[in-house]
């Protein structure tokens, strides 16, 4: 199912605020809660509990690719005209066994094109279950942090770091977390996206 949302600081005046653009799949689309209860909602929330002057605009579709985001990128960023993007995709790649040089190339793609945008970047890493085999999930789990170094933006190298394990966070399927791991999500990317928010564009 499709989930495409526009989520604003509230109070923000758009004709003044910065955007920060989510740009992600399922896991950034609140999958199975309410729209309120999802990350990146809580971090509208947070921005404007801290008077920060940014609004948040979420492009992430459920069952996202990095190659799907790599087609529509240019799109989103005429639309929304960001100053930070946070590049969450990825992992459905990986759930279906997509060719780690591939979806490397797509991430690069997709951090170019926000960059020449004139934005800064975030990219969000994540892992896969083991039963995929160690050498694809390792492989994998390295993509991130290479190309984050290779493209010298900031990196989140785990998603789910702090809970990744533990089932009692994740809904019933096993692969989307409640809005309790979603808090804990906002707090993992606040880390890394902070020091962006304060630096000069």
């Amino acid at each position: 199912m499709v989930r495409l949302a526009l989520v604003c600081a509230l109070g923000v005046s758009a004709a003044h605020a910065a955007t920060i653009l989510v740009y992600g799949d399922s896991l950034s689309a609140a999958y199975g809660l309410a729209q309120e209860q999802g990350w990146v909602n809580l971090l509208a929330q947070r921005l404007h509990a801290e008077r920060r002057d940014y609004k948040v605009a979420n492009a992430s579709i459920s069952g996202e690719t990095t190659l799907g985001g790599r087609n529509r990128i240019e799109g989103a960023l005429k639309t929304h005209r960001p100053d930070v993007v946070i590049v969450e995709l990825g992992a459905n790649d990986g759930l279906r066994g997509s060719s780690i040089d591939s979806i490397r190339a797509n991430l690069e793609a997709i951090i170019d094109a926000s960059r020449r945008a004139g934005a800064r970047v975030l990219l969000v890493g994540m892992r896969l279950p083991p039963n995929y085999g160690a050498a694809y999930t390792e492989k994998f789990q390295q993509i991130y942090v290479e190309v984050a170094k290779k493209k010298k933006v900031s990196v989140v190298p785990y998603f789910f770091e702090g809970f990744g394990e533990d089932r009692k966070y994740f809904l019933p399927d096993g692969i989307h977390p409640t809005a309790q791991g979603q808090a804990v999500m906002l707090d993992t990317v606040w880390k890394e996206l902070e020091p962006l928010l304060k630096s000069s564009k």
